[in-house]
């Protein structure tokens, strides 16, 4: 199997993970396996354009298309319905800009955050805008700004560390694991 197919069974396999039964993110994987396209619906505030001025709305789609050349280079991403943001061009279907570096490191679930953190204004480049006038606005509004600020990353599974809770029981105190809460051994001393 090569690098690539690889990459995309082990996003396609994150995904599932990180948004099976999300609160406020949905994604369909579209065509074959693994997928090399995902539509992905975020239930969260956001801006449209509208006649006089953004509107909030509170559902948007956008597509991420994995194409021959990703990981090496970053993912192709369009809204599908209208978003206004600095960083999503204003036509239909216009492109997404999800950053001006990429590292192949970066997660297929980074990338569904991080647009879906930019739809809620949480994050926003007035420098390098694909829409000039939601720049603007987006400066003149930086006082309202996020829109919304739900938290699109799944929550880490607790970890019972065994032990430390019966310490607690017991009214002593918890282990302390920094570095200064170790003892150190007395060293040794030879006696000739």
């Amino acid at each position: 199997m090569d690098p690539r197919t690889r990459r995309l069974i082990a996003d396609y396999e994150k995904m599932l993970d990180a948004f099976t039964g999300h609160p406020y993110v949905v994604v369909e994987p579209l065509g074959g396996y693994p997928p090399e396209r995902y539509r992905v619906t975020y239930k969260v505030k956001g801006l449209r354009p509208g006649r006089r001025g953004p509107m909030v709305a509170e559902t948007h789609q956008v597509e991420i298309y994995l194409h021959h050349d990703y990981p090496r280079l970053k993912p192709k991403c369009v809204a599908l319905t209208p978003i206004f943001h600095p960083n999503f061009s204003p036509e239909p279907g216009g492109i997404i800009c999800i950053g001006d570096h990429w590292a192949a490191g970066e997660t297929l679930v980074d990338v569904v955050v991080q647009i879906g953190d930019m739809i809620q204004f949480k994050k926003y480049n007035v420098n390098s805008a694909l829409n000039p006038h939601a720049a603007r606005w987006a400066l003149a509004n930086e006082h309202s700004l996020p829109i919304d600020n739900k938290e699109l990353y799944p929550p880490e599974p607790e970890i019972e560390v065994e032990g430390l809770g019966e310490q607690k029981a017991a009214g002593e105190p918890p282990l302390d694991l920094t570095e200064e809460g170790r003892e150190e051994p007395e060293p040794e001393i030879e006696l000739w």
